[in-house]
């Protein structure tokens, strides 16, 4: 029984292993050997080592020995580890997102993605309704505003910055901001955000307790420190977003109130701008009150109506 017991826990140390190599870059068995152990697998270096080894074997993952710590990560063409492989459904809902992604997300990291959306793709193929086979040509992603291609983000500086915020690690980086000022600083990773086709990194720089965001294109080096922070119990991703942070907002709630033609204002009864929007039906349009946060991102928005836009409240949003 006990050996029983064994094999099964070498089969899901295997398992996990597997899952952490990635595609489209290399990792080290110093970096899994972390992974692994907050996954609950305490092992030596060597072992991983031994393991790694003996999976390239059966499985095509590529060692680099060009230089340690050695390197290991899926082969380009190869279908990679998927447990358990994608139905029917999930296959329609990945091509949607590849549709979606594809003018948002740099190049080499869509790349990455590639063996999933070949999975999909496949899986389609060789389904026997002849519906799925040509669900391509059934769906489109249409953007709502002027389609823009993402901004050319280093390669290099995706990975290191994606590894220190999974590892709450300090970061050097070398900035240049709008006005091409160049700054470098250490900053503590806090999340990652994706608007429009721009990628936006929350940190807070050493020294501050405030965030700030960094537009990931702009970071023309970054260096992971290897220096653990601990972070900070009151921020919270999720409501630096709703505060407006990623809108250029001053953080401040109103309560907006405004009118609409009819045909102009139709989409926000069905998409409205806040859990506690309502609408009043005009005699030419809609009445709508909403409470928002007050951000030039919002200011644009409401202009972009031009002459269709009569603001009851506040009657000043938009001077200035």
């Amino acid at each position: 029984m006990a050996k029983r017991s064994n094999n099964l826990d070498t089969v899901q140390f295997s398992l996990h292993l597997l899952k952490r190599i990635p595609r489209g870059r290399k990792v080290t068995a110093t970096e899994l050997q972390v992974q692994l152990a907050e996954a609950g697998f305490e092992r030596d270096l060597r072992t991983i080592q031994r393991q790694l080894e003996t999976l390239s074997e059966h499985f095509d993952i590529e060692r680099d020995t060009r230089s340690k710590p050695y390197g290991y990560t899926w082969k380009s063409a190869s279908p990679g580890f998927s447990l358990p492989g994608l139905n029917e459904h999930e296959s329609v809902l990945l091509t949607l997102a590849q549709q979606h992604l594809h003018n948002l997300l740099p190049a080499h990291l869509m790349k990455s993605m590639d063996a999933f959306f070949q999975q999909a793709r496949q899986t389609l193929r060789d389904a026997p309704s002849p519906a799925a086979r040509i669900w391509e040509e059934k769906v489109r992603v249409v953007s709502t505003t002027q389609r823009l291609l993402p901004p050319k983000v280093r390669k290099e500086v995706l990975e290191t910055v994606s590894q220190a915020l999974y590892a709450d690690t300090w970061l050097d980086v070398s900035y240049v901001n709008a006005g091409g000022k160049r700054s470098d600083s250490k900053v503590m990773p806090l999340g990652l955000a994706q608007q429009g086709a721009r990628l936006l990194l929350v940190c807070r720089f050493d020294g501050y307790d405030d965030e700030r965001s960094l537009s990931l294109h702009r970071i023309h080096s970054a260096s992971d420190t290897g220096l653990p922070f601990r972070r900070p119990a009151a921020f919270n991703l999720r409501r630096y977003d709703d505060d407006g942070h990623f809108g250029f907002s001053t953080g401040r709630p109103i309560r907006l109130v405004f009118r609409l033609p009819r045909l102009a204002g139709v989409h926000l009864t069905e998409s409205p701008l806040s859990e506690d929007q309502t609408v009043t039906e005009t005699t030419s349009g809609y009445e709508f009150t909403a409470t928002v946060i007050e951000s030039e991102q919002l200011k644009w928005w409401l202009r972009g109506f031009g002459r269709q836009l009569r603001l009851i409240s506040p009657a000043d949003l938009l001077r200035g």
